[in-house]
């Protein structure tokens, strides 16, 4: 069959930067770990399928800078270790507990055969190296990796200081760079939150593309004519990518979207919270609250007590039955918006990657099933990456985007708003005293000068993470994100008022410089 469009999934991978080394106590922590398992490692796998079957896929992910600053550090890959070895304790007590009852005990060796696999991936195929693993995927082709804003910096808010936003992208290009050896094409603006300013700081870096929400392009001046079936590029020669409302929602609904099948895992219903107290008590959290532990053993059915019990086969099958009902939507949209197009249409699909195993935990699965219809099945369309795109048909119409974001009504009220909004006058006054201190240390050759000057920009950009915006706005661990938000900015000031007094305490500096030790490379002047 003639192929007459494109199909592009974007996975955002992202998580906020979070590093204890004063403790094990965390529960926040966890995060990473869970995405570790739940989503990065399945995605690797079911990419090594794919490329040893012999199935050429094209798929897109954003690895933030956070996000690739804790896969690289020791200590949390020795925090990883170790909570797989407690769920491998946990999943053989499992078997024992649960012998009385055949599908969970199936489950329960599942779990235990699974966690085993991730410690021997992880330790003895990854080498304790995750990075490197979704690097090979870009050096093979079949993935490309795009940047982020470095620590997710929410643009629309901070662009009333141009320079923080510079510093934001610059970083984040630098960061990839070390990683991957290459400048990146595109860019994941954080929150997809859009702001015409930032354009040309974006090519300043090199940066091509930008991923945006649907409406930063259909309430784009003028009006483009493909709506988000092409990508434009604004004045400054942004090329921009929006969300395709049409298969995101049947994605991402909570009231038809895939995810909801009643077949799939129940993401909620954990043994933390259901086993015996005293049993469960040495693996969930150390104050003794309850909390998941990543051992599920029920479907999506009933309420929250009254669920079946999880069976993998028929997951399976509600995965192979939808992702054949995607692929004939896409279909269907392609042949009809095909006809009214001068160039092949190209359907954007940008999700949060922790949907993908971590929230849905058939969504890899779905994937490698859906990729390997493309590839065999008889439709109209392929798989393309945005990059792809823009050097097969690099002429688009010149529109300016409109200011917008992927939140809760399309603009800023998740990160602005009455719960969070004391913050901005502490994140804009650090960041005006930012420049401040790289323009009048700009000539310093002091090494204490300069170590305390690049912890400052270290702070700075912690304390900027929309992250901690977006968890007080949803009330979920609202009082680590209030309390990061304080540490980042009272550090940030100690180091301000130290620097302009020339008595810098390097005790403390040492201390924040082993805890917050994001961006070992950066350089202050980035501010100027």
């Amino acid at each position: 069959m003639q192929k007459k469009g494109y199909l592009s999934f974007v996975l955002h991978a992202h998580l906020p930067f979070i590093h204890h080394p004063e403790s094990d106590d965390y529960l926040e922590e966890s995060w990473l770990y869970e995405a570790i398992s739940e989503t990065y490692i399945p995605l690797l796998k079911n990419f090594k399928k794919l490329v040893d079957e012999g199935v050429n896929f094209r798929i897109t992910m954003s690895m933030t800078p956070p996000l690739l600053s804790m896969l690289d550090n020791k200590l949390l890959k020795q925090k990883y270790i170790h909570y797989l070895e407690q769920l491998i304790e946990l999943s053989q007590k499992e078997i024992e507990r649960t012998a009385f009852n055949e599908k969970m005990n199936n489950l329960s060796k599942y779990y235990f055969e699974k966690y085993s696999e991730d410690l021997h991936l992880f330790k003895d195929v990854f080498n304790c190296d995750i990075i490197s693993q979704f690097k090979h995927f870009q050096d093979i082709g079949v993935l490309e990796i795009i940047t982020c804003g470095a620590t997710h910096g929410y643009f629309p808010i901070l662009s009333v200081n141009e320079k923080i936003v510079r510093a934001q992208i610059g970083v984040g290009v630098q960061t990839y760079e070390k990683y991957f050896g290459r400048k990146p094409r595109g860019i994941w603006l954080p929150e997809c939150g859009y702001v015409p300013s930032s354009d040309k700081y974006l090519r300043e870096f090199g940066i091509e593309y930008a991923i945006v929400e649907s409406h930063g392009i259909l309430f784009a001046n003028p009006t483009p004519i493909y709506g988000t079936l092409a990508p434009i590029v604004s004045p400054d020669g942004l090329a921009v990518f929006g969300r395709d409302m049409e298969s995101s929602r049947q994605v991402w609904s909570s009231i038809n979207g895939y995810p909801g099948d009643f077949n799939y895992r129940d993401f909620y219903r954990d043994i933390g919270y259901d086993a015996d107290y005293e049993y469960i008590k040495p693996y969930i959290a150390h104050n003794g609250v309850r909390v998941h532990t990543g051992i599920k053993y029920h479907r999506i059915t009933g309420d929250t007590q009254n669920k079946d019990i999880y069976d993998i086969q028929w997951a399976k099958d509600s995965a192979e039955r939808q992702a054949g009902h995607f692929l004939d939507c896409r279909t269907k949209q392609i042949e009809y918006s095909s006809h009214y197009m001068d160039t092949p249409p190209i359907v954007l699909c940008p999700y949060d990657a922790e949907l993908f195993g971590h929230w849905w935990y058939e969504g890899p699965y779905w994937l490698y099933i859906l990729f390997k219809k493309i590839y065999y099945d008889e439709c109209n369309f392929e798989l393309i990456t945005p990059s792809e795109y823009i050097d097969k048909f690099p002429t688009m119409q010149q529109s300016e985007p409109c200011k917008s974001s992927w939140g809760a009504n399309g603009y800023s009220e998740v990160w602005l708003n009455h719960s969070n909004d004391y913050a901005h006058k502490h994140l804009h006054t650090a960041g005006n005293r930012m420049c401040e201190l790289a323009y009048n240390f700009k000539d310093t050759t002091d090494q204490l000068e300069i170590r305390a000057l690049n912890q400052a920009a270290r702070e700075l950009l912690l304390a900027q993470s929309s992250d901690w915006l977006f968890i007080i706005t949803n009330n979920t661990m609202v009082d680590y994100a209030h309390r990061r938000i304080k540490d980042h900015i009272g550090r940030f000031t100690r180091l301000y008022n130290e620097l302009n007094s020339k008595k810098i305490n390097e005790k403390f500096l040492k201390e924040i410089e082993e805890k917050d030790c994001i961006f070992p490379d950066i350089d202050y002047k980035i501010y100027l």
